[in-house]
């Protein structure tokens, strides 16, 4: 179980907000571009080490993420090119912020370790974020999920794995809202890659 499988409890709260958009006249698209703008300044401020205020827009790019699927729903602008590109704009946004906190040059691990194992650990936190992510589409091209619900693809991985997006973006304005910043790049290269390894696993169980 993971933050994404209970989406649908609590996504209905940010329809005021989606509602805002789309007087606004924002398309789905632009919302995402949006919430693209926010994660690359998000990485910038994280890079020249304002982690509090970067913490800040990533969790406003985190929100606006949510807005652009219920902006579509709102609109009746659902579309494959929108979510394909929601997801993009998701991983750009994920491996930018990370390597902003890789250029910060802030210590992941309070110990006397070499600056390249420091680099490592931000490395395995992008790896680990991408691949987390990365499965689904296999799984949708090599086994094939075409049911929607939503406009969203409604697949059995959706609940698999105890650490995704939703939770990497929440470690994340946690670190830097607290000055925790390389805790939470640590946590995040240890879970991601235990919650890819539990999604792999949950396939070879099923399909091998």
């Amino acid at each position: 179980m993971n933050i994404t499988a209970m989406r649908g409890r609590f996504i209905h709260y940010l329809e005021p907000l989606a509602a805002f958009c789309v007087s606004l006249g924002l398309s789905p698209n632009q919302v995402s571009v949006l919430s693209l703008i926010c994660g690359c300044a998000t990485a910038v401020l994280y890079a020249m080490g304002y982690f509090f205020i970067g913490s800040l827009l990533l969790a406003l790019s985190a929100v606006l993420d949510l807005v652009d699927g219920t902006v579509a729903r709102m609109t009746g602008k659902e579309t494959k090119f929108g979510a394909v590109f929601d997801w993009i704009v998701d991983k750009y946004t994920d491996a930018l912020v990370l390597i902003g906190i890789g250029f910060s040059g802030v210590v992941v691990i309070p110990l006397a370790v070499p600056v390249s194992v420091q680099y490592g650990i931000v490395g395995l936190a992008i790896a680990g974020s991408l691949l987390n992510t990365f499965i689904k589409p296999v799984v949708y091209a090599e086994i094939g999920y075409l049911e929607r619900k939503e406009g969203k693809i409604d697949d059995p991985l959706e609940g698999i794995g105890f650490f995704g997006r939703p939770e990497t973006i929440i470690v994340l304005v946690a670190g830097g809202l607290t000055g925790l910043i390389g805790y939470s790049v640590l946590i995040i290269a240890i879970c991601t890659n235990l919650s890819a390894i539990q999604r792999i696993l949950y396939l070879y169980r099923r399909y091998a």
